[in-house]
């Protein structure tokens, strides 16, 4: 029989128990200091629907990530890693079985990020939900911004444009769209060559995937999505008693994209269907 502490306790177990206090008391801190922080909120879409966005910021890698479910069941996410200058946007569209498509298909478009297109990941952390049953409704209406996608990343070599291509983008591996002017700036920031590709130009214009012709035949996709809430600038106050504006709150906007970019077939563009 093991020999008891003070008060009749053996020291073992008491050793455990104080380990187990210890823990219990680091758990939290090394969390707050390591997780990213999340935020839910529940979101108007364009159409009036509602659906529930979940936004990510890490401020120790310096990014942001945003998670959107539309009804129809397209999972869209965007990342800003204001590190590397690189927003990445991601689509997983679900396919009409009994149409042959496949079960999903993803896409990943990957442009320059501006700093002053969303808030700074340090700002977004700190954010917390007041009401989580509220439906929140963008304050500014950034517009609709046409992308025309004239070059592709390789996936085996993203990791040199942005650690987080590799995971986000996984599901798409041969369709990683940019733009020739976005790979000029990367390239001047020392990014190497090898992660990018020239897309093939034929010397007439591709028609309209949604203008139907021969679905193995090439053609310009399109594909449209929405950012339909996010914070994207802070807002400043002053007061009688303070001499600087300062910090005190969000402002929020809505941003609507048009992606344009070829394929080699048209099977590969299903949702572009309008005329």
């Amino acid at each position: 029989m093991r020999p008891a502490g003070r008060g009749g306790v053996p020291t073992a177990p008491r050793a455990r128990l104080a380990r187990l206090a210890l823990l219990a008391l680091l758990v939290p801190l090394l969390g707050a200091l390591g997780a990213p922080a999340e935020l839910r909120v529940r979101v108007r879409l364009p159409d009036g629907q509602v659906a529930e966005e979940s936004l990510q910021a890490d401020s120790a890698h310096d990014s942001i990530s945003l998670e959107l479910r539309k009804p129809d069941g397209t999972l869209i996410s965007f990342t800003a890693d204001f590190q590397k200058h690189v927003k990445i946007f991601r689509a997983l569209i679900l396919g009409e079985l009994e149409k042959g498509q496949s079960q999903f298909q993803a896409l990943c478009f990957v442009t320059r990020l501006q700093h002053s297109e969303i808030i700074p990941s340090e700002a977004m952390a700190k954010l917390r939900q007041k009401n989580p049953r509220a439906v929140r409704q963008a304050e500014e209406a950034r517009g609709l911004e046409h992308v025309h996608l004239d070059a592709a990343v390789n996936f085996s070599q993203g990791a040199l444009l942005s650690p987080h291509l590799r995971n986000v983008c996984a599901e798409a591996p041969d369709a990683i769209y940019t733009r020739q002017e976005d790979v000029r700036f990367w390239l001047e920031q020392g990014v190497d060559s090898s992660v990018f590709r020239t897309l093939p130009q034929d010397a007439e214009p591709a028609p309209r995937c949604g203008q139907g012709g021969d679905r193995g035949a090439p053609c310009a996709c399109r594909y449209g999505l929405s950012l339909a809430w996010y914070p994207c600038t802070l807002k400043y106050c002053y007061g009688p008693d303070r001499p600087a504006p300062y910090k005190c709150g969000i402002r929020s906007c809505r941003k609507s994209y048009s992606f344009h970019f070829p394929v080699p077939q048209r099977q590969q563009c299903p949702w572009d269907e309008d005329p």
